[in-house]
């Protein structure tokens, strides 16, 4: 566990670890999926302990998308994935929509966080069978995948990544760089600019993670968002009218599923075949909070609520499955995420936190976690006050994010001398990406000190919600 010399952790003070060599770094050109132009593949090595350089090194994947205009700026834009667990290799598509005004004249460096992606993926395979199993089997699957790995778990630290990260833009020739991060992606980010302040330009975090927060304790939220969902159903004439009785068919499916788990008998929705699956209150509540992220998935979610209360589960089993979905490699490096959380998370899920985080939407995940952490076996990172980021940050929140609403990022402001803070009525977990936003990124990072004029995302509408098979409304 790195920390400095005063035994303060990494996002408390700027970081007084001796200096480390610059790393050599190997390139060449390569594709990824969902880009068709041609990016720089680089792979450097970087220690496995910080605090320790001849304890090892791991071999870490960084992919750069060339600015359109050579020669016109040198302050990249850093882009740190979400999770714990997402690699930046995963979300490169993204240069098309969040990035792609920014990119005519800056440098996108996707880095893939040490455990994730093409840097040593910390990951458990998944499995056609694991959609079929009881919780108590999916829980000995990963119990099991924990023994099998042989990995120094307590090396993969927030506070790790960030030392990475610095290595990265040393090991590039990159003066001060301004720094994306998404999700997860703002806890490192945060941490990172608090570790190196004279590194970074400006910060850009979307979907922002306040200091104090608990990733396990995020049931008041979700139940937050599902409130808004249920009101903006009752408000929409055609909505209300196709589901007026949707919050007592939730609460009566919830209350049956708690009961106990329902054995269903349908056609699977990849296969056609007979099958027969068991429906949980876990898997129930899980897959809402997943479709609870993105505002368009979220207006499914009426129609799907009606469908199982009336007996016909198959749209809401098919929807379960894109979140666990077999077909390619998940984004998510589970084993990653518990390094991450077991250190410095759990230990502050406390029970009068769990008392107070009211919900039942992510309580089963938090119910879990000790007995998974016990077999981690990794150090706790203790809490402390984090110091102030003096970089201009623009922080991004979307009003019905079910994860990271604005409450988040208004906490994590206060910890910064230079916030803006954005909110956007219509958007869910992530902002980047919509409406005018690509513009506004652009503007922020040529202009950091100024004020931004975001007036334009009040434009983004809401979905539409569906209301039958068909599909939303047009």
């Amino acid at each position: 566990m790195a920390a400095s010399a005063a035994g303060t952790p990494a996002w408390a003070a700027a970081s007084t670890a001796p200096a480390t060599a610059v790393p050599a770094t190997t390139s060449r050109s390569c594709h990824l999926p969902g880009v068709v132009d041609t990016l720089r593949c680089i792979t450097l090595d970087v220690p496995l302990d910080h605090a320790n350089p001849a304890a090892g090194k791991i071999k870490l994947h960084v992919t750069v998308a060339p600015a359109h205009r050579r020669g016109t700026r040198g302050d990249p834009l850093f882009v740190l994935a979400g999770g714990p667990g997402q690699a930046g290799s995963d979300v490169v598509g993204i240069l098309r929509t969040a990035f792609s005004r920014v990119r005519a004249t800056r440098d996108i460096v996707f880095l893939d966080q040490r455990g994730t992606g093409r840097s040593g993926k910390l990951d458990c395979k998944s499995k056609p069978e694991h959609e079929h199993m009881t919780e108590q089997q999916l829980e000995a699957e990963v119990h099991a995948c924990i023994a099998a790995t042989k990995a120094p778990y307590a090396a993969y630290t927030t506070d790790a990544a960030a030392r990475d990260t610095e290595l990265v833009r040393r090991a590039l020739g990159y003066g001060a760089v301004n720094v994306w991060g998404g999700s997860y992606g703002t806890r490192l980010g945060q941490a990172y600019a608090r570790l190196y302040p004279a590194s970074v330009r400006s910060l850009v975090l979307d979907g922002v993670a306040a200091p104090d927060q608990v990733i396990q304790a995020g049931s008041l939220d979700a139940h937050a968002a599902l409130d808004k969902m249920f009101a903006q159903c009752a408000a929409e004439a055609s909505c209300n009218k196709a589901f007026p009785n949707l919050r007592a068919q939730f609460d009566g499916l919830v209350a049956k599923l708690e009961a106990g788990p329902l054995k269903l008998s349908l056609a699977n929705p990849r296969t056609a075949q007979p099958v027969e699956i068991t429906m949980t209150a876990a898997r129930f509540l899980g897959t809402v909070h997943n479709i609870l992220y993105s505002p368009a998935d979220a207006r499914r979610l009426p129609f799907l609520v009606h469908n199982a209360a009336q007996g016909r589960w198959q749209p809401f089993i098919a929807r379960q499955n894109l979140a666990g979905d077999f077909g390619g490699d998940s984004q998510m490096a589970m084993l990653l995420h518990l390094a991450v959380v077991c250190a410095e998370d759990v230990p502050r899920l406390t029970p009068e936190l769990l008392a107070s985080d009211a919900g039942k939407l992510t309580k089963t995940l938090a119910k879990q976690m000790p007995a998974f952490c016990k077999q981690m076996n990794v150090p706790a990172v203790p809490y402390r006050e984090p110091a102030r980021i003096d970089a201009p940050a623009l922080l991004l929140s979307g009003a019905l994010d079910p994860v990271t609403p604005p409450r988040r990022a208004e906490s994590a402001a206060r910890y910064m001398r230079h916030a803006q803070h954005v909110v956007v009525a219509n958007a869910g977990h992530g902002v980047s990406q919509l409406g005018c936003a690509p513009r506004l990124l652009r503007a922020f990072l040529d202009k950091p000190q100024e004020k931004l004029d975001a007036s334009c995302l009040k434009e983004i509408p809401p979905p539409t919600f569906q209301l039958g098979s068909a599909g939303p409304q047009p």
